[in-house]
C-alpha cells in the first residue's frame, strides 16, 4: 500500500503585511520499499488572509491541494504511484549484453 505525504518546504511572503505570495510544496510517495518525489511551487499572489503567525502546515497544503483541485492532485499521485511501479517491475533496463 502506498502512502502519499504532502509537505510544505517553504512559504515567501512580503514583510511589510505578511501575506504568503508563493508556497513551495513536496509530494512523496512511499510503499515500504520503494519510494519517489515531487516538488514544486505556486503563486498565491497574496490571497492569503490568515495571519502568517497562524498557518499551520495542515492548512497550507489544504491551500495546495484546493488550488489543484482533486482531478490534478490525484493525476500527481498517480504518476508517483507509475515511478513506484516502474522500481518494482522495471519496463525498461540499460546495458550491454558483453562484459
Amino acid at each position: 500500500m502506498t502512502t502519499f505525504t504532502w509537505k510544505i518546504n517553504n512559504l515567501e511572503r512580503t514583510t511589510v503585511d505578511g501575506k504568503v505570495n508563493i508556497i513551495h510544496y513536496t509530494v512523496n510517495a512511499e510503499d515500504g520499499t520503494y519510494s519517489a518525489g515531487a516538488y514544486g511551487s505556486i503563486g498565491v499572489d497574496g490571497e492569503v488572509t490568515v495571519p502568517f503567525a497562524d498557518l499551520t502546515e495542515e492548512i497550507v497544503v489544504g491551500w495546495v491541494q484546493d488550488y489543484f483541485g482533486t482531478e490534478k492532485v490525484t493525476e500527481i499521485e498517480e504518476a508517483l504511484q507509475n515511478q513506484l511501479d516502474e522500481q518494482t517491475a522495471p519496463t525498461k533496463a540499460t546495458g550491454t549484453p558483453w562484459s
